[in-house]
C-alpha cells in the first residue's frame, strides 16, 4: 500500500551516497574538469571569511579548515579578510548574507542565488561560482540567510568530505581521501522545517557528570564547547543545559557568552522560569517556592536571570512548577498560574524593550500543567505552547486545528531517557527509530513544528536517537516510513564504511528493537517465559547471536574504528544481551532449584559470572581511548524494585541447594515447570500436522554421581534424538513425528524415560488435529490453539479515497507496524472501509477471543478516545475503544510492555476458513500484531510465535 510518491522517494534514497546520511553528495574524491578542488597532492583552497562576519561563523570557518586536513592531510589557509582577495588558487568563501562583503558583492552581480536565501530561517547556500575574484578561477561559495544558516553550511561541507558530527563524541575516523572536490555546477540550498531543534542534558548524574569534572572540570564553557559543536554539526540550534545541581549561566560566567557566540539558542527546561537554574534557586532564593506567599523574592531572583541573559539569544519558558520538578500544588491552581505567567510576560516586556511577540517564549504543558490548559487556562498567542510526551515516548496531546492558528505556535518535549515511574531507565539506548518517526511525524503533520527538544540524559549512549531526532526535524517530508530502514545503513557507511553498513545498519536496529520491548531496568527473572513457547531461550539466543554478529564485523573493521564501533554497536549489545541472559540464568536457577536439579549450583555460579561480566563490559568502556569515556557507564541498571535507582548495581538472589551423592534421574518436559519424580505425569505440548515445529523432553541428574538413562517411545512415529545416555548434568531429548507415518485415527503415543535403578516417567506425546492433516486448509493456520498474525501480512487492505494504510518497518515488539495515514484525517466509519483483512482456518467452532496489540498510542486530541472496530466474517463489528482505560494502573502497563492490548469476544460458528477484520476509525492508531486465542494461548511476554500461513490453490 506504499504510497506513488514514498515510492519515488524511496528509489531516489537508495540511489544517494551517504555522507550527508541521504541529501545528494556534492564533494567528489577526483577532480573533474573545472571542479573546485578543496585539496589536492598537498595545497588546499585558501578558506576566506569576513573580519566583519559573526565570530561562530569565523570560528565554524577555522573548525572546516581543521576538518580538510583531517581528511587530507594538508591544512587550508584560513584568510579573514574585507571585499579583497590575492589572486591564486581555489578558494573556499564563507560568509553571511549582510555581515560579508564578499558575500553581498556576489549575491548583486547574480554570481549566486541569494534571492531564495533572503528572509530565511537558518537557510545557506552552497554553490560553485567561476572567475569569482580578480586572478581566482574557482571558488566555493558557503553563504547563509543568517549566522547559523552559514554555519550549517560549512559543517554541511565537512560532513560531505568524510568528518562525521561524532568525530570527537564517538572517537569516529575520517577516512583519508587525497582529493577533495566539488564539481562545477554545483548548487545547494536546505533550510529547516522546525525551527527551534535540541537536547536537555538530564538525569545527567552521576555518569556525565563525572565525567565532565574529571575531563574539564565540570559543566563549564570547555565542555560546552564541546557539545555546542557537536549540537551545531547535527545542525540542531538549542539547548536545555545540565540542571541536576548545575546552573549553567551561574557555574561558570563564559557559557553564556559562549552559546550566543556559537549560535545555540539557550533555553531552559520546563520547571526552570526565565532563564535561571532550579539549582541557584538553592544557592540564592530566600524563602519558600511559592509564588502566593513569596512572591516579590521570587520576581527578583526571576530578573537577575533575565538581565543576565538579556543580549542571548534565548527562549524564555514561562510559567512555574512545584520546587524541584513537582507539582505546583494538589490540586491545579489556574488564577495563581496566570498571575505568574502575566507578572513574567511584564518583566520580559520591560527588560527586553521590545514587543513581546517579538521575544520567543515557551510554556511547557508538562505532566500536570496540561490539566490547568485543560480545564480553560490559555497564554497569549504569541507563546509556543510545549506539548510533551509521557516520558516514555508518547505524546500527550497535539494542536487542534484551531489551536495550529496560533501565532506562537507549538512544540514537543520529548524522552529518550527519564527518572520516575513506573521506573526509571536511563543507562543506555533504548529507544527504536521507528518509534520516534511515528510519533514525530503525527507532531509535524499536526502543526507542532515549533520546537522540538528531546531527554538524551548523558548523551553520549544515546548518539543514534539524538541524531535521528535533529534530522527527522530539519526536514521530516524527506524521512517517509519507507526510507526508515535506510537511514541507519546511511549512518553506518558514514561512520563505518560501506562494506559492512548493512550489517551494522540491521544490528543497531535489532538491538534497539529488543531493549525497546522492555527497558533493561525493568526486566527481571521471569519476564520472559520459561515454559511456554521457549520464549526465554529464543530471547537469549537471538542476543547471542546478534553479539555473535558484533564479533564478525568487528573482526572486519580498521583498527582506527573499533573504539567508534565499541560504543555505537558493540556495547549496547554486549550490555544489554548480557543483563537479559542473567536475568534469564537467574530464572533458570529458580526453576531448576525447585525441581531439585544438580546443576542448580552451576547455574547460581553462571549468573554470578554474567554480574561480573556485566562489570567487566562497563568498565572496558571507561578504558577505551586511553579512558576518555571514564565514568560514562557509572548509571546503576540492576536491582530496582521501584522508579528509584539502587546506589549500586545489586546481584539478583540465585539459590543453590544440597545435591545428594547418589545418582537420581530427574525427567522434565517442555512447557511446564512440573518434573518427575514430584510431579507424576508429564505431558508435551500436542504436536499438530501444521505445525512442524520439535517438543524436547529434558533428562537430569538430581545427585552429585552420573545418572544414566534410557528413553523409548511406543509408537514408531515418534522420533527421539537419543535413546540412551549418562549425564551429570541436563540433557534435552529432541521428540519429533513423522507425520506420514501416524496412522487415521491415531491420538498420541508415550515415551518411556528410565533410570538404572529401573524407576520410570511416562511422557504424553498427544495429537491434535491429525485427522485434518489433509484439509484444504489456506490462511494463517491455527496451531496450538492460536492463530497469531504479524500485523503487516494482511491478505488484504483497503483505504477510502484520500487514506491510505501504511507500514511503519520495524514498529513493534516482533515485526512491524500498520497505521492510516494522512495522520490529520478525521475520523472515518466501519461504512467508509478503513480496514485490514486476515485469512485464517481455525479447527473448531465455537467461543474465542481476538488479542490486538497496539502500539501504546495516548489521546493526543480532546474528545472521545480512539477506536478500533473488529469482526469475524460477517458478525456484528465491536468498538473498541482504547483509550477507555484511564487509570495510572493501564498507563503503567502499556508504557511498560511497550504495547497496549485489548480482547474481544466472539463465536466461530463452524470450522474452516474466516476471515478477521480490522477497521481503523481514528487515525493515530498503529496496529502490530493480532492473535486469535481459540484456548490454547499461554501465559508469555511476547505472545506466541506467527502461526504457519498456507497459500490458497
Amino acid at each position: 500500500m506504499r504510497s506513488v510518491v514514498a515510492a519515488a522517494m524511496l528509489a531516489l534514497a537508495a540511489a544517494q551516497p551517504a555522507w550527508a546520511l541521504g541529501e545528494r553528495q556534492f564533494v567528489t574524491f577526483d577532480a573533474g574538469k573545472d571542479a573546485v578542488v578543496l585539496a589536492r597532492a598537498g595545497q588546499a583552497a585558501r578558506i576566506v571569511v569576513d573580519r566583519n562576519d559573526f565570530a561562530g561563523v569565523r570560528r565554524a570557518a577555522a573548525d572546516l579548515q581543521a576538518d580538510v586536513e583531517r581528511v587530507s592531510g594538508t591544512r587550508p589557509a584560513l584568510l579573514e579578510s574585507g571585499a579583497r582577495v590575492a589572486p591564486g588558487p581555489d578558494v573556499v568563501i564563507v560568509g553571511t548574507l549582510g555581515k560579508s562583503a564578499l558575500i553581498d558583492r556576489l549575491a548583486r552581480e547574480n554570481r549566486i542565488d541569494a534571492q531564495g536565501l533572503r528572509g530565511k530561517w537558518e537557510g545557506y547556500l552552497v554553490q560553485t561560482v567561476r572567475n569569482p575574484l580578480p586572478g581566482v578561477a574557482r571558488a566555493l561559495v558557503v553563504a547563509g540567510s543568517d549566522k547559523r544558516g552559514t554555519i550549517y553550511g560549512l559543517y554541511t561541507v565537512s560532513e560531505q568530505i568524510g568528518v562525521s558530527p561524532w568525530n570527537w563524541w564517538a572517537d569516529v575516523p575520517a577516512p583519508h581521501h587525497d582529493v577533495l572536490a566539488v564539481a562545477a555546477g554545483t548548487r545547494v540550498a536546505d533550510a529547516p522545517v522546525v525551527r527551534y531543534r535540541g537536547i536537555f542534558l538530564n538525569d545527567e548524574a552521576p555518569a556525565l557528570s563525572g565525567w565532565a569534572k574529571e575531563k574539564f572540570g565540570g559543566f563549564n564553557h570547555k565542555f560546552y564547547g564541546k557539545l555546542f559543536e557537536l549540537i551545531l554539526r547535527l545542525r540542531g540550534n538549542y539547548l536545555w543545559p545540565a540542571m541536576w545541581g548545575n546552573a549553567f549561566y551561574d557555574d561558570d560566567p563564559e557559557n553564556g557568552p559562549l552559546a550566543d557566540e556559537m549560535g545555540i539558542v539557550m533555553g531552559t527546561s520546563h520547571h526552570e522560569p526565565l532563564m535561571r537554574a532550579h539549582a541557584e534557586w538553592a544557592k540564592y532564593g530566600k524563602g519558600p517556592w511559592d509564588y502566593s506567599r513569596n512572591g516579590e523574592v521570587l520576581r527578583a531572583f526571576w530578573q537577575q536571570g533575565l538581565d543576565r541573559a538579556k543580549d542571548f539569544d534565548k527562549v524564555i519558558t514561562i510559567g512555574m512548577r512545584g520546587d524541584g520538578d513537582e507539582p505546583m500544588s494538589e490540586q491545579s491552581n489556574v488564577a495563581l498560574l496566570e498571575r505568574i505567567v502575566a507578572d513574567q510576560r511584564a518583566m520580559i516586556a520591560k527588560t527586553m524593550g521590545k514587543p513581546l511577540p517579538e521575544v520567543p517564549q515557551v510554556w511547557a504543558l508538562y505532566k500536570e500543567v496540561q490539566e490547568y490548559y485543560e480545564k480553560g487556562m490559555r497564554v497569549p498567542d504569541d507563546v509556543t505552547l510545549l506539548w510533551c510526551d509521557d516520558n516514555w515516548g508518547n505524546i500527550r496531546r497535539l494542536p487542534t486545528l484551531d489551536e495550529r492558528k496560533r501565532s506562537g505556535g507549538a512544540g514537543i518535549y520529548y524522552h529518550f531517557d527519564y527518572v520516575g515511574g513506573p521506573r526509571s531507565y536511563k543507562w543506555i539506548n533504548v529507544t527504536p527509530l521507528p518509534k520516534v518517526w511515528e510519533q514525530m511525524h503525527l507532531a509535524w503533520r499536526l502543526g507542532a513544528d515549533r520546537l522540538w527538544v528531546v531527554n538524551v540524559g548523558d548523551l553520549k549512549p544515546m548518539e543514534v536517537p539524538t541524531e535521528f531526532f535533529l534530522t527527522y526535524a530539519w526536514n521530516p517530508a524527506a524521512w517517509p516510513a519507507a526510507r526508515l530502514p535506510d537511514y541507519l545503513t546511511l549512518w553506518a557507511t558514514r561512520e563505518f564504511g560501506a562494506d559492512n553498513a548493512a550489517e551494522i545498519a540491521d544490528i543497531v536496529a535489532t538491538y534497539t528493537r529488543y531493549n525497546g520491548r522492555r527497558k533493561p531496568e525493568q526486566l527481571e527473572p521471569g519476564t520472559y517465559s520459561a515454559t511456554n513457547y521457549r520464549e526465554s531461550e529464543r530471547i537469549v539466543a537471538a542476543w547471542r547471536d546478534l553479539a555473535a554478529r558484533v564479533e564478525r564485523v568487528k573482526a572486519k573493521l580498521a583498527p582506527a574504528r573499533r573504539d567508534a564501533f565499541f560504543q555505537l554497536v558493540e556495547h549496547p549489545v554486549l550490555a544489554a544481551g548480557t543483563l537479559g541472559e542473567l536475568y534469564a540464568t537467574v530464572q533458570a536457577n529458580r526453576i531448576h532449584a525447585d525441581q531439585g536439579r544438580a546443576d542448580t549450583n552451576d547455574l547460581a555460579a553462571r549468573a554470578r559470572d554474567l554480574f561480573a561480566r556485566d562489570a567487566a563490559i562497563s568498565r572496558a568502556y571507561h578504558e577505551i581511548h586511553g579512558g576518555k569515556w571514564n565514568h560514562m557507564m557509572a548509571q546503576t541498571h540492576i536491582g530496582y524494585t521501584s522508579w528509584r535507582d539502587p546506589a549500586t548495581n545489586i546481584m539478583p538472589d540465585v539459590r543453590e541447594i544440597a545435591v545428594p551423592a547418589a545418582p537420581a534421574l530427574g525427567v522434565a518436559v517442555e512447557g511446564s515447570e512440573a518434573a518427575w519424580p514430584a510431579a507424576g505425569s508429564l505431558r508435551l505440548p500436542a504436536f499438530e500436522p501444521f505445525d512442524k515445529s520439535n517438543r524436547y523432553i529434558e533428562v537430569f541428574d538430581r545427585g552429585a554421581a552420573p545418572v544414566s538413562w534410557t528413553a523409548r517411545a511406543d509408537q514408531a512415529w515418534i522420533v527421539l534424538s537419543d535413546a540412551q545416555g549418562t549425564t551429570d548434568k541436563t540433557e534435552r531429548i529432541t521428540v519429533d513425528v513423522r507425520w506420514d507415518q501416524v496412522p487415521a485415527g491415531a491420538a498420541g503415543g508415550h515415551v518411556l524415560v528410565r533410570g538404572a535403578d529401573g524407576q520410570a516417567a511416562t511422557v504424553d506425546v498427544p495429537l491434535r488435529h491429525a485427522d485434518r492433516r489433509d484439509a484444504a486448509v489456506s490462511g494463517f493456520v491455527e496451531t496450538g490453539g492460536t492463530v497469531a498474525i504479524e500485523a503487516e501480512h494482511y491478505s488484504r487492505a483497503y483505504a477510502p479515497h484520500g487514506h491510505e494504510w501504511l507500514r511503519v518497518p520495524g514498529l513493534g515488539r516482533t515485526l512491524s507496524g500498520m497505521t492510516t495515514v494522512p495522520a490529520d484525517a478525521p475520523a472515518v466509519t466501519p461504512a467508509d472501509g478503513m480496514r485490514l483483512e486476515y485469512d485464517v482456518y481455525l479447527f473448531e467452532p465455537g467461543k474465542v477471543n481476538v488479542q490486538a496489540t497496539l502500539a501504546p498510542t495516548l489521546k493526543f486530541r480532546p474528545g472521545p478516545g480512539f477506536r478500533y472496530v473488529v469482526s469475524i466474517d460477517d458478525e456484528a463489528p465491536q468498538v473498541v475503544d482504547v483509550h477507555a482505560d484511564r487509570s495510572l494502573e493501564h498507563w503503567e502497563k502499556i508504557v511498560s510492555d511497550g504495547v497496549a492490548q485489548f480482547t474481544t469476544a466472539h463465536e466461530i460458528k463452524a470450522a474452516g476458513r474466516h476471515t478477521l477484520k480490522f477497521w481503523a476509525l481514528d487515525p493515530g492508531l498503529v496496529l502490530q500484531r493480532v492473535v486469535i486465542d481459540a484456548g490454547g494461548l499461554k501465559p508469555s511476554y511476547l505472545g506466541p510465535p506467527e502461526s504457519p500461513r498456507v497459500r490458497a490453490d
